[in-house]
């Protein structure tokens, strides 16, 4: 599918036109690089696209040409922006509960206990 289609069909941009209109700009890109609307996407393709300063990024889980506007959040998922992926790892390394923590496996423990 087309990749102004699909941000259609999504509904995460309400008209085609203004679909095509944010690839040209540069403003949707797919996999980390800038994608033109006729883009082919496919199952597990990033997008990324930039509303001001905040930026959207989902993985396409299906493809369909036409969806109920209640179905259209299936065909994707959000992830996290790059900004608050950063901040969740440098929390999860100042967290001092890591030092604490026995990963050692459950058969280890039981024969040292």
């Amino acid at each position: 599918m087309r990749l102004d289609k699909f941000l259609k069909v999504s509904r995460l941009i309400k008209r085609r036109t203004v679909a095509t209109e944010a690839c040209d700009r540069g403003i949707v890109s797919v996999n980390g690089k800038a994608a033109k609307p006729s883009y082919k996407l496919s199952v597990g393709d990033i997008i990324a696209i930039s509303f001001g300063t905040r930026t959207v990024r989902v993985e396409v889980l299906e493809i369909s040409e036409a969806v109920r506007k209640e179905d259209a959040a299936t065909l994707y998922r959000e992830l996290p922006s790059e900004e608050a992926q950063r901040l969740l790892l440098k929390e999860w390394k100042n967290n001092s509960c890591i030092e604490k923590c026995d990963f050692s496996p459950a058969w280890v423990r039981r024969k040292t206990a």
